[in-house]
């Protein structure tokens, strides 16, 4: 076993503090990743929490990471020391389903294993990246292409798959309108990427104090959902509406943005349940959906597709001894766009 320092959680409402846990034995198939950053997301503060249900207390959050190979076991043919490697918000997986099987280990039937809050394996809790090292299957490491820095990068395992996997499955590209609900740590990617894809993107947003920044980052028009006008004005344009925010929504009022055969795809996790009438959907053919993260073969892509087109995480690196500092301004959503832990800090 390795011992390693890390930031965690003991309770749901302590500050997350120093300690350090154990990292299993290599095994043949696994990788060890001296971690060099670790993004903070909205989800790691809805779990260290306990928004989200019971959780196994001392809880070391983080599911956003990019580091250094530094060891790998006897039979990893994937990776070799020294590579640039990420991780994201799994693990490991069953490997046997047809999800699985077909490179969408994010459905696993039997359930995917968490990067944090989950059970391994070997029977032990799985604790995530604000630490030092981890020790992952190679199965679950992506390839951090050359391209992109290690601390711009760390937030495209979170927030650049869960907005490049709807934008790819729904078609954004040449010829098509896309909508971004929200310019936080989800909806800034969302707009990077869709405009790289070649749509036309327009970010709604509560208000325009953004604004400058959602047109630097690729939006083509950017419009105050605040304004009653806005709805009226947009009223069938779009061909997707990429709904990135957290709190509820008015889904009648954003799936009438929709032109026929539109969807306006969740991202974002509230936790209260949205209501729907079922006429905003079948008078013109419209979808409501919902999007995850994606599986380990499309989360590499996008890695590759980030690459090539130039496209890192808007971030503000910090100390260890800031993160707590970091939660109550995520929550305040006061931070453009993400915050990367620096986890030299931690040793």
């Amino acid at each position: 076993m390795l011992t390693v320092n890390a930031y965690a959680a003991t309770s749901p409402t302590a500050p997350l503090a120093p300690t350090t846990i154990e990292r299993r034995d290599l095994g043949p198939h696994d990788v060890l990743i001296e971690i060099k950053y670790a993004g903070i997301c909205h989800s790691d503060i809805h779990t260290a929490r306990g928004d989200w249900g019971p959780v196994t207390y001392p809880l070391v959050t983080g599911h956003e990471i990019a580091g250094i190979v530094t060891k790998v076991g006897t039979e990893v043919t994937k990776h070799a020391v020294g590579d640039r490697v990420g991780v994201g918000c799994m693990v490991d997986s069953c490997g046997e389903c047809r999800y699985c099987q077909g490179g969408q280990e994010q459905f696993c039937i039997k359930g995917n294993i968490g990067t944090y809050g989950a059970t391994g394996k070997d029977g032990q809790p799985t604790q995530g990246g604000y630490s030092t090292h981890i020790v992952v299957t190679q199965d679950f490491v992506l390839h951090i292409p050359d391209g992109l820095d290690l601390d711009v990068a760390a937030p495209l395992l979170c927030a650049g798959i869960t907005t490049y996997s709807p934008l790819n499955r729904w078609g954004a590209g040449p010829g098509k309108k896309v909508a971004v609900v929200g310019l936080g740590g989800l909806g800034h990617m969302g707009v990077k990427i869709a405009h790289a894809m070649g749509a036309e993107v327009t970010v709604l947003s509560q208000s325009l104090k953004k604004q400058e920044d959602g047109l630097r980052l690729g939006a083509d028009h950017y419009y105050a959902t605040s304004n009653p006008e806005t709805f009226e004005k947009l009223a069938g344009s779009f061909d997707l509406v990429l709904n990135t925010v957290s709190a509820a929504i008015d889904v009648d009022a954003y799936l009438s943005l929709l032109a026929v055969d539109g969807a306006l795809v969740n991202v974002g996790a509230p936790p209260e349940p949205l209501s729907v009438n079922v006429f905003s959907l079948i008078l013109a053919r419209r979808s409501f959906a919902g999007s995850m993260i994606g599986g380990i073969r499309e989360t590499q892509e996008m890695l590759d597709f980030c690459a090539a087109h130039h496209l890192g995480a808007e971030i503000e690196v910090i100390g260890a001894d800031q993160i707590n500092e970091a939660y109550e301004r995520v929550l305040a959503s006061d931070v453009r766009y993400r915050f990367v832990i620096d986890t030299s800090t931690l040793s």
